[in-house]
């Protein structure tokens, strides 16, 4: 049997990624549909993808396929002819990044998991494939013209936090298998209006607008392609955008800036910024929003304590951060944070 995974470490094959001089583009695609052996069709991606040298992040299971990855632009119809040779993959959309430096990822990784997306459903009556209509961007532009229209982002607070539609209701958790019946809950009682619901690239949020339809909402939509198809079309088309600001992306850009508004703020001196990081404390690696000062006064990590610890060995900075309280500056999961009533927010349209 041929290696089926890769043998080189992480950090070289980061660094072979950054010599290279061809540029790459960045892709994302995804697609529910029936994988009856989820190991066999990761394997015969994995050995078709690196051959063109494919690289990036792909989750197979039962229920479909979820993938981010950037590909040589010398290879970009090579990657497409494959895909499309793959019966259930044929025609599938295939989100090219707005905002790509193409230095996203410099491995391929594919896993299979139990869901393409985690979503704590255990409903067996829960039909994925009875979702809500489709809407391209136009169609996005002009439902939110309507008044009766509540839009509802179904991404984490750090994405929220650096861009959305306007009037945009915020789900306050981190994890989408607690948004899913927290949307239920703030959107009771308008069971009739348009609902449309939207995500980074259309996987959380075809699968939440199921989820409404399941549990009783009529007129769901969900934005087709996400915010990346949705920056793509206003582009191609010359629309204005709803979106404002950036759109938080899972890769090593970790961002793509829609438009040019700075709507968060630095989580350490508070002036306008948008700019996620990492600590570069090994043993702390928390994502914050750090402006460009504060990035050299803190030597890119979070704290004083992280910036004093950050050439100690790993094991002895992991020790030191056990307990240590970050304080309001930095990040918040925002779960802890007050949820918002739907009939507030719906008073400020």
């Amino acid at each position: 049997m041929p290696v089926l995974h890769n043998r080189v470490s992480n950090e070289a094959l980061k660094q072979l990624m950054l010599k290279e001089t061809e540029p790459r583009t960045t892709i994302s695609f995804y697609k529910y549909f029936n994988v009856q052996n989820p190991q066999q069709f990761r394997d015969q991606l994995y050995k078709n993808l690196k051959a063109i040298n494919v690289f990036g992040r792909i989750y197979i299971a039962h229920e479909g396929i979820n993938a981010q990855v950037s590909v040589p632009a010398s290879r970009f119809n090579e990657m497409q002819h494959f895909l499309y040779s793959v019966e259930q993959l044929n025609s599938v959309r295939l989100n090219i990044a707005v905002d790509d430096d193409g230095k996203s990822f410099w491995v391929l990784k594919i896993k299979v998991r139990d869901k393409i997306v985690a979503d704590g459903i255990n409903d067996p009556t829960f039909n994925m494939h009875k979702k809500g209509k489709y809407v391209d961007a136009e169609s996005m532009n002009a439902l939110l013209e309507n008044p009766a229209t509540v839009v509802v982002d179904m991404r984490n607070h750090y994405e929220y936090e650096v861009g959305h539609f306007n009037k945009a209701l915020e789900v306050p958790s981190d994890t989408f298998r607690d948004q899913l019946p927290m949307a239920v809950d703030m959107l009771k009682g308008n069971e009739d209006k348009n609902i449309i619901m939207y995500c980074t690239g259309g996987i959380r949020c075809e699968k939440a607008s199921a989820f409404m339809l399941h549990k009783g909402f009529k007129n769901v939509f969900h934005l087709e392609g996400g915010i990346i198809n949705y920056a793509k079309e206003i582009r191609e088309k010359g629309l204005q955008s709803k979106f404002i600001g950036k759109n938080f992306v899972f890769d090593n850009r970790l961002g793509e800036r829609i438009t040019e508004d700075v709507i968060a703020h630095c989580h350490q001196c508070g002036k306008p910024c948008d700019t996620h990081t990492n600590c570069k404390n090994n043993g702390c690696h928390l994502l914050f929003i750090q402006c460009s000062d504060c990035a050299a006064e803190y030597d890119g990590c979070c704290s004083k304590e992280c910036k004093d610890t950050i050439n100690m060995p790993v094991e002895r900075q992991k020790e030191i951060r056990k307990g240590i309280d970050n304080g309001q500056n930095i990040f918040n999961k925002s779960k802890v944070r007050l949820r918002p009533k739907l009939s507030d927010k719906i008073k400020e349209k």
